[in-house]
């Protein structure tokens, strides 16, 4: 095997697996010092993942939530950046394993790997109904609603074109009602506004959820407030409904098949294949169990942290896969690589610090919890706004996403409701000449 030559040195070694919110976090606490650190990820860009779903429904492009890895860690010198894929890390010689045959050694590792959706053993599923975790999902979620409205405008068949304006979105998280009401927003506001043979009572929104509730997570008030909004705007909510099947036409429920044109999975996760990677029997969810100081026992110089760590809060409970836990986690963990390594001291006891939880149901609503209170409605979705915009990488992300924002918000219009060439080719001539018309 060929190894990714880093200098020649004495210098510490740090590699990072992952350049999601807690990757980029421990690379840049690390930044501009007298350790050496590879950062790989599979990708060359950062995504902003909590709004993706803004671009599958046509209010972001791909380019305003993401950011090439080497931009953002370009202005450290002891930071190299490695486009790969790890398929396995060789524990005892200190070695992540490369899928193209390469291998870089380590002297600490950091796994931060993040997550994939959680189809329960269904392996067909993925292609029918994707998730929100890549640009690429996102695109396609994006052509599919785009392309249906198209082929319903043309449409003579009336139980083709309620198929066609039909969309389920499955898991009653955050991310399932997200896509819900953004979906509901933009299918009414592109009849109203867009198409001449729709109408409003023919576009149909399905939020499926298996448990008794959406947003289990947060308060049940809370929880009731985002369920009136969505019913409010037209979201069909069934709860207590697991799905039993997926194909290319629709979803069977209940004993009941609901034909669609688009499905959005958003039904739960699971952590990457880390656990397997370091023969380490994975906790739930697949996550890999950790220390207080975020180490993985018996695997001496090896961390994980984010959506790959079973990390336990000071209630015993399993801190929650949220982008406020990596980034704390990353920034608490580079900060101690960086004294342990270099001055010798220990890494303490990671202290997870509750910034509040939020998800967003539509325009001008939006739920965020505390903890000891809450809050709901216009003021908590500026706060979410804010938030996520503080959150993005770098100051021109945050100009360029609030101004489009701003203008979304006064004119409700969506900018990127663009189908490129190749999901048009997919479909007849005239509805291909039908797009190029409107685009």
């Amino acid at each position: 095997m060929r190894e990714f030559g880093m200098k020649s040195t004495k210098r510490p070694h740090v590699v990072i697996v992952g350049a999601g919110f807690g990757g980029l976090a421990c690379a840049q606490a690390l930044g501009n010092t007298e350790i050496d650190v590879t950062v790989i990820d599979r990708r060359n860009h950062n995504l902003f993942q909590p709004l993706l779903y803004q671009v599958a429904t046509a209010a972001l492009s791909p380019a305003d939530i993401s950011e090439p890895i080497r931009r953002t860690l370009g202005r450290y010198d002891n930071i190299h950046v490695v486009m790969a894929e790890v398929a396995a890390v060789d524990a005892p010689t200190q070695t992540v394993i490369l899928k193209d045959g390469g291998s870089i050694p380590f002297e600490r590792l950091v796994l931060a790997t993040g997550s994939t959706y959680n189809y329960f053993g269904n392996p067909d599923w993925p292609q029918h109904a994707p998730g929100l975790k890549s640009i690429h999902e996102a695109r396609d979620i994006r052509h599919r609603l785009l392309l249906a409205f198209e082929k319903a405008e043309r449409s003579t068949d009336e139980q083709e074109k309620r198929r066609l304006l039909t969309s389920v979105i499955i898991g009653g998280g955050p991310t399932g009602v997200e896509m819900a009401g953004a979906i509901s927003e933009l299918g009414r506001f592109m009849i109203a506004q867009d198409f001449r043979t729709l109408q409003a009572d023919q576009l149909k929104v399905l939020l499926i959820e298996a448990g008794p509730r959406i947003l289990s997570t947060f308060p049940e008030k809370l929880s009731q407030y985002a369920s009136d909004y969505l019913a409010g705007i037209g979201v069909d909510i069934r709860l207590n409904t697991p799905v039993e099947d997926i194909t290319a036409e629709g979803v069977q429920v209940a004993g009941e098949f609901v034909p669609a044109s688009c499905m959005v999975w958003g039904a739960g996760v699971k952590a990457s294949p880390a656990a397997e990677w370091l023969g380490v029997e994975p906790g739930p969810g697949g996550r890999l169990p950790v220390a207080p100081d975020l180490s993985v026992a018996g695997r001496p110089g090896i961390y994980a942290l984010g959506d790959t760590a079973l990390a336990l809060g000071e209630d015993g409970k399993p801190l929650p896969a949220l982008a406020q836990v990596a980034k704390q986690q990353g920034e608490f963990l580079g900060r101690g690589l960086k004294a342990n390594l270099l001055s010798g001291k220990t890494i303490p006891t990671f202290h997870f610090h509750n910034r509040g939880n939020t998800a967003v149901i539509g325009r001008n609503a939006a739920i965020f919890d505390f903890g000891r209170w809450q809050l709901k409605g216009r003021l908590a979705w500026l706060l979410w706004a804010l938030v996520h915009v503080y959150l993005l990488v770098n100051f021109e992300k945050r100009l360029l996403v609030s101004i489009q924002w701003i203008w979304r918000y006064s004119t409700r219009q969506r900018g990127a409701r663009v189908i490129d060439e190749k999901a048009v080719s997919l479909v007849t001539p005239e509805v291909a000449a039908e797009v190029n018309r409107s685009s």
